[in-house]
């Protein structure tokens, strides 16, 4: 929204959603995280928590190294993980879980997707190393704080492609403001005035009118891990955008790249993450698949809004909306290596991927894999977290000439199958991803389901 008139602001709106997550970069360093608790009505609100000299860090990884298997423990460049033998493993011990099986021996990123159909394993492989809590919780590498892959958001992603379904589902989030709340804002805008020498009034009254807005989750089952991260991901970015959330890198935000006269009026600002689906390299044989680069990117959508609340696409692009997507997907590497939550947006979009590979090339058929115990809720479940369903409005106040402006919205939105479709894919001209499958072919031991 844009007015003119005496007095020198801009607004910025948006919607404050939160899971718990963790902030600083290092496990070791850690010294202030952040997260929230979801209420029974499903409003989320922020929580903070401190460490200022990292002590307790320390002492959770120090505990974790006294009880890890050391073999798990150790950095490995590429550790493998049999799904098929993991879920065999788990059903031996009477689906009783270790904290090994729970975070796969520590896997960090999910690099490869590799088919044996002589031992009928399939296999995810990635970076790994011993894991602790942070403060927040959230599960991290004891020596560069990077998030484990959690196979519960595993089975999450293989429950969404199945082996008997042809579905490409659009799996994703959005924080959204009700078309009753932005009409009322609307309203407000057109009646009030702010005071610039008591702002704090004006913000309360605005952030009162727009309401509560509404979490969307589609694609997997909101009440999972694999959701929440989702939208922890969004609020967090929008948070940077609207200046009200200092990241961990040099990145501009939105707010202070934008210009007054590149604002349309009424216009609101909409962020989505998105897969980057040039990312896939796949062998001759489609046995072994290998993901590529950082994953993850930023776009950007404009819009209007009526004064009725209504919402329409932008005939024009904000320049300083462009810059900003442009500035966070570059940044994005520094951002995930800093801020977990990022980190853990990329994983999911890494084993989205791969259990849409997975589906595709038919492995589990091919395995004669079922899945019986991990795509059953009753013997598996993942369906354990509260539902994010409305979070406050925040409103961050800056001087910025004679305008106001309210950017709102955005989300993410993952379509793994698009990434696979036949002129995205990547080549392997000399066979690389081939013989690395060949190179790390399983010789385990009975009941051993990992391997470095």
């Amino acid at each position: 929204m844009r007015w003119r008139g005496s007095g020198h602001w801009s607004i910025w709106l948006l919607a404050s959603v939160a899971i718990a997550f963790g902030m600083p970069a290092m496990a070791r360093a850690q010294s202030n995280a952040a997260g929230v608790a979801i209420d029974a009505e499903g409003v989320l609100r922020m929580k903070t928590f401190s460490d200022p000299v990292g002590q307790v860090m320390r002492e959770r990884i120090a505990s974790a190294k006294a009880t890890l298997d050391p073999k798990v423990t150790a950095f490995s460049k590429l550790r493998k993980i049999s799904l098929n033998r993991l879920e065999q493993a788990i059903v031996e011990h009477q689906g009783t879980l270790s904290d090994e099986m729970r975070y796969l021996a520590g896997l960090q990123r999910v690099r490869y997707v590799f088919y044996y159909p002589d031992s009928k394993d399939i296999v995810l492989a990635g970076p790994a190393e011993g894991w602790a809590p942070d403060l927040s919780g959230r599960i991290v590498g004891m020596t560069n704080g990077r998030p484990v892959v959690q196979l519960q958001d595993v089975v999450v992603a293989l429950r969404t492609f199945p082996a008997d379904a042809s579905a490409k589902p659009v799996i994703g989030c959005s924080i959204d403001p009700t078309r009753e709340g932005l009409a009322a804002m609307q309203n407000f805008l057109r009646t009030n005035r702010p005071n610039p020498n008591e702002p704090q009034p004006f913000v309360e009254a605005l952030r009162n009118s727009l309401g509560y807005q509404l979490v969307s989750i589609h694609g997997v089952p909101p009440k999972t891990r694999f959701a929440q991260v989702m939208v922890e991901a969004d609020y967090r970015m929008k948070l940077i955008g609207i200046g009200l959330e200092r990241p961990p890198v040099r990145l501009v935000s939105y707010v202070d790249r934008a210009k007054p006269s590149d604002v349309g009026r009424n216009a609101l600002q909409r962020w989505f993450f998105v897969p980057d689906y040039q990312c896939v390299r796949v062998s001759e044989d489609n046995q072994a698949m290998e993901l590529i680069g950082d994953g993850v990117k930023l776009i950007g959508e404009d819009e209007m809004v009526t004064d009725s609340g209504q919402r329409h696409t932008a005939g024009r692009a904000n320049k300083a909306s462009q810059a900003f997507v442009m500035g966070f997907t570059k940044r994005y590497p520094e951002l995930a290596e800093r801020s977990p939550v990022y980190a853990e947006l990329r994983n999911l979009v890494d084993v989205a991927i791969a259990a849409a590979y997975i589906q595709q090339q038919d492995y589990c058929t091919k395995a004669g894999w079922k899945m019986e115990f991990f795509g059953s809720e009753k013997t598996f479940p993942v369906e354990t977290y509260d539902i994010p369903k409305t979070v406050e409005s925040a409103v961050n106040a800056i001087w910025k000439g004679q305008t106001l402006m309210t950017p709102i919205g955005g989300g993410v939105q993952i379509q793994p199958s698009q990434a696979l479709e036949s002129d995205r894919l990547l080549t392997d001209p000399k066979g690389k991803v081939a013989k690395l499958r060949e190179t790390v072919a399983p010789k385990l031991a009975k009941g051993q389901w990992w391997w470095d």
